[in-house]
């Protein structure tokens, strides 16, 4: 006989799960691809953690001559045979751009440049191509590029504020690739992975006019004191860094559609739930917060609205952020976001969680997420663990580790960010 505790798991699990299959690839590619020929090549550029994922989606239905360049993470690249045998593949770093970064990012402008006015670019984009696509602009390296974005991702700035310097420092980012294929026709599909959904955000906008400026950028570094080189403030100074305009060449006339986002994820978890009884409530798909304090805030909901003993999930997507103070510690957003709402919930019955990065990779380490019940405390005091010193640390990863309640599904190709549901049991 399942023990209820294990039942209540494998649920909260499948929610995950099902909100995962409903942005996969496979599902929002296909409708996405026109079933028509064009009169000269296509250029297939997909660049994400979706990105090997999308391409072979992609490369079944178009018609033509058709030339692939994939661009993902290390280890996101999937079984070789799933694309075209003449595909390029380079999986390069992330969050930090290495050497194959910048590789990719040369190779991605080559291509492009090579385009005539009967050609296609199609580009398909996901989450994670701002440090997989790394090509600075003159004066600053990429050493200086891997510390600006450490910075970045240390200082609690949200996914659009980094973004909106990582723009402002690179040669491919903030449509500078579209303008590198004129006057080759341009046509971007996105999987999206910042709140709000703005595609000019969603890996940088390689292919997509910027809606930020070197004014907002200076802004930001100047609000979260960022520790910086000084050749990078300059950049930063240096009105040759402005993003292109909309009306560029390469950009007028392109087309941009957003296929698969949060909001899709949110709705199939809801859909489960409530088929098993559940009453749903929804917080939202674009919440933005310090991880920790989220989890403060939801656990005094759920412990609310559990006071009438009825069954119910609450779901809530986006991207929170972390501020790092120890540089040695494990651990993601979404095990942030679970050991603060645990602490919160000090062990209130009946109410569990589960969060995680639809990626399969919260953060830098080898988990989605994890689970929490009402009895994680408790086992983390007989195994000997300070749950707020751990994560005052930045240490949540070892938290949930040692209780064996890590979320690990290795990578899903698709990214729409993360995605929480609390668990109510009822009375």
């Amino acid at each position: 006989m399942t023990h209820p505790d294990e039942s209540v798991r494998a649920f909260a699990r499948s929610l995950f799960d099902e909100a995962v299959a409903a942005v996969s690839a496979e599902r929002c590619v296909p409708p996405a691809i026109g079933d028509g020929p064009i009169n000269g090549r296509t250029l297939m550029i997909a660049l994400g953690k979706a990105g090997a994922a999308m391409a072979s989606e992609a490369a079944k239905r178009l018609q033509g001559p058709v030339t692939g360049l994939v661009i993902t993470r290390h280890g996101h690249s999937g079984p070789p045979h799933d694309l075209p045998a003449d595909f390029e593949v380079i999986e390069a770093g992330h969050p930090v751009p290495d050497d194959e970064s910048l590789y990719a990012a040369r190779r991605a402008l080559a291509l492009a440049s090579a385009l005539g006015h009967s050609d296609r670019l199609l580009m398909l984009v996901s989450g994670g191509g701002s440090a997989l696509l790394a090509l600075p602009v003159p004066g600053i390296s990429l050493a200086d590029k891997q510390i600006v974005t450490q910075a970045l991702l240390r200082s609690g700035a949200t996914i659009g504020e980094m973004n909106s310097v990582r723009k402002h420092l690179s040669l491919i980012k903030g449509g500078r690739l579209a303008v590198a294929a004129a006057p080759a026709q341009v046509e971007t599909l996105i999987i999206s992975d910042v709140p709000g959904d703005d595609p000019s955000f969603v890996a940088s906008g390689p292919t997509v006019a910027d809606t930020t400026t070197l004014a907002m950028a200076r802004e930001i570094v100047a609000r979260y004191a960022f520790d910086i080189p000084s050749n990078v403030i300059a950049a930063l100074d240096d009105p040759a860094n402005e993003t292109p305009p909309y009306d560029a060449l390469g950009l007028a006339g392109g087309t941009v559609r957003v296929i698969a986002v949060a909001r899709d994820a949110l709705n199939a978890a809801r859909r489960l739930a409530e088929g098993r009884g559940y009453k749903v409530m929804d917080l939202g798909d674009h919440l933005q917060a310090e991880a920790r304090h989220l989890g403060a805030g939801h656990a005094a909901l759920a412990r609310r609205v559990a006071a009438d003993g009825q069954k119910r999930v609450i779901l809530s997507g986006g991207e929170t952020t972390v501020r790092v103070t120890n540089r040695d510690g494990r651990g993601g957003r979404n095990l942030e976001y679970l050991l603060g709402l645990a602490l919160a919930l000090e062990g209130a019955p009946r109410i569990y969680a589960i969060a995680g990065d639809t990626d399969g990779i919260d953060g830098t380490e080898d988990n989605a997420g994890a689970i929490v019940t009402p009895d994680t405390l408790a086992r983390a005091g007989a195994a000997g663990l300070d749950a707020r010193a751990m994560l005052d640390s930045n240490n949540a990863y070892g938290f949930f580790d040692a209780l064996g309640d890590l979320v690990v599904t290795g990578p899903t190709r698709t990214n729409v960010n993360d995605l929480r549901a609390i668990v109510i049991e009822g009375a």
